[in-house]
């Protein structure tokens, strides 16, 4: 009995070490307006840059823009365009395949795709003829990959052209 009235007791007592500190108020601090913005590929960053004002990117779940401060998030992307707005007022064009967008907080915006090229590089002509082959083997008597592949490629094409009109 002796050693439970013993627990109970040291249990009872609060050192002052494992206290929390005293949290108090100060002046708050200047939120950026800028996002730091690394869109990455597995053998190359494409872009990296500390002055963006906004990203709109394509999410699996709609279209999504991206300001500074903006709430922490995973987002898995589809094919589309990532328009990166920068603070000169320009801005930049990327077709990605697909990848994943993570907001961390601080402004930080990490884009991570398996392709991905800007947006210029892309003849809409060598897009539509790409089309006209996929649309062949995705409708021909393929083996089943084969046919799976072509409707993925076709899916990612069609946007492709979507984003070059």
């Amino acid at each position: 009995m002796n050693s439970l009235r013993v627990a109970r007791a040291v249990s009872r007592v609060r050192p002052t070490a494992f206290r929390a500190p005293i949290q108090r108020r100060g002046y708050a601090e200047v939120a950026s307006d800028k996002i730091k913005l690394s869109l990455a590929l597995p053998h190359q960053a494409i872009f990296k840059s500390q002055d963006v004002v906004q990203v709109n990117i394509p999410a699996e779940t709609g279209e999504m823009g991206v300001l500074a401060n903006h709430v922490p998030s995973i987002e898995q992307l589809k094919p589309g365009l990532v328009e990166v707005i920068e603070e000169s007022g320009g801005s930049k064009q990327f077709f990605l395949s697909g990848g994943f967008a993570v907001v961390q907080p601080d402004s930080q915006l990490s884009i991570n795709a398996v392709e991905g090229f800007p947006l210029e590089d892309f003849s809409a002509d060598a897009v539509r003829n790409q089309i006209n082959e996929a649309q062949k083997i995705a409708s021909g008597s393929g083996s089943e990959q084969d046919i799976a592949e072509a409707k993925i490629e076709l899916e990612v094409l069609e946007s492709l052209q979507a984003a070059l009109k």
